[in-house]
């Protein structure tokens, strides 16, 4: 994903509550998701994600879109992509959640 200084009219229906903002996506880790390269993924600002929810994550400066799961031990941000593989971290890693993906707005044509 990567941060975009575009305006985006985000309809009141998909922003929800609380603090959001958008990000573009970059690339094909979460196609399968129906995430596709170029589109725009609206988020909910916030530190932590329940498992299995789409977040975008920040590692080494570089903001990610993935499946979040979290055990005992590590944190694995899984793309929904079956070429591609998860992304295994140490819970004293340096990862950060921004957010939870809420929606996703794809421009046509």
């Amino acid at each position: 994903a990567i941060e975009t200084s575009d305006t985006i009219e985000v309809p009141s229906s998909m922003a929800g509550t609380g603090e959001n903002f958008v990000l573009r996506v970059k690339g094909s880790s979460m196609i399968e998701d129906g995430i596709l390269d170029g589109d725009f993924v609206i988020v909910r600002k916030q530190r932590t994600a329940d498992n299995g929810q789409t977040v975008v994550a920040l590692m080494e400066g570089e903001a990610t879109v993935k499946r979040f799961f979290s055990n005992a031990d590590t944190i694995e941000l899984r793309p929904a992509n079956t070429g591609m593989e998860p992304i295994v971290v140490g819970k004293n890693e340096d990862l950060q959640i921004e957010g939870v993906v809420i929606g996703v707005i794809r421009h046509c044509g």
